[in-house]
């Protein structure tokens, strides 16, 4: 199932996506919040006539760097011996549509297209086995990098957690095998990275028994998976697409900060 959060004359609610052609997508809305048990309430509303917001609003974004040995190559880099973690604030979500602002203080901003795996209970030290059970489901991110800035400083709070820097969606799809899926970024139509998350070098579950080992993620907490090569520069103009097979496209244009 295909989950979104949207807004319609004034108002805040999730629905359920049904059909398949784009310019035919209906929410059919649901009841209360969808991480417990929920009932759709029947009352359909056309998706171009409501404005998506980010899917989730997470407590806490954990990301995971150079979890991709391509990428880490491409960046001159080592595949580390443990995974590389670090956050992204609220602020830095947005959702599809929504406007990247390119940071006055960065001069090369770069896109990361990730698999996000979406909490939907709270939990932790989870083993393995019971991974499953806590996830609701998946989605595209984008994680936005300042990658000058990402090499002036050794911490990546501001290169990477920046307002706008965290785009997530188009919805969750909570029926999906992330195991081996395509992902791939075009950038004004041009395709920039292509792979496949079975190049992780840590899986899905790898990654959630480490994150929950120190710290409680809490329903709608977000797990940023890390990115395949071919990250590259984005301009102020540039349309950004982030696809990730069996979930749908996230797309975000890039524009000044004002």
């Amino acid at each position: 199932m295909r989950i979104a959060r949207f807004s319609i004359d004034g108002n805040v609610a999730f629905g359920a996506v049904e059909g398949d052609s784009p310019g035919s997508l209906v929410l059919d809305i649901i009841k209360g919040i969808p991480y417990t048990d929920f009932e759709l309430s029947g009352t359909k509303v056309p998706l171009k006539k409501v404005r998506l917001l980010p899917p989730v609003l997470p407590n806490k974004v954990v990301a995971i760097g150079r979890n991709y040995a391509e990428h880490a190559a491409e960046m001159g880099n080592e595949v580390p011996d443990v995974p590389v973690a670090f956050f992204k604030p609220t602020t830095s979500v947005i959702g599809a549509g929504d406007s990247i602002e390119y940071p006055s203080f960065s001069e090369e901003l770069h896109h990361e297209a990730e698999l996000a795996v979406v909490i939907g209970r709270m939990c932790r030290e989870v083993p393995r086995e019971r991974v499953k059970d806590v996830i609701f489901g998946y989605t595209c991110a984008n994680d936005v990098t300042a990658r000058d800035v990402q090499r002036r400083e050794s911490q990546w709070a501001r290169a990477k957690g920046f307002d706008t820097s965290c785009p997530l969606g188009p919805w969750v799809e909570t029926d999906v095998d992330p195991g081996d899926l395509a992902i791939q970024a075009t950038v004004n139509g041009e395709q920039r990275q292509l792979g496949r998350t079975s190049d992780m070098v840590r899986s899905v579950e790898d990654l959630v028994v480490h994150i929950t080992e120190a710290m409680t993620l809490l329903p709608g907490d977000v797990i940023l998976t890390g990115t395949p090569a071919g990250v590259g520069p984005l301009h102020v103009g540039d349309e950004v697409a982030v696809t990730i097979e069996g979930i749908g496209t996230l797309t975000n244009k890039v524009i000044k900060r004002g």
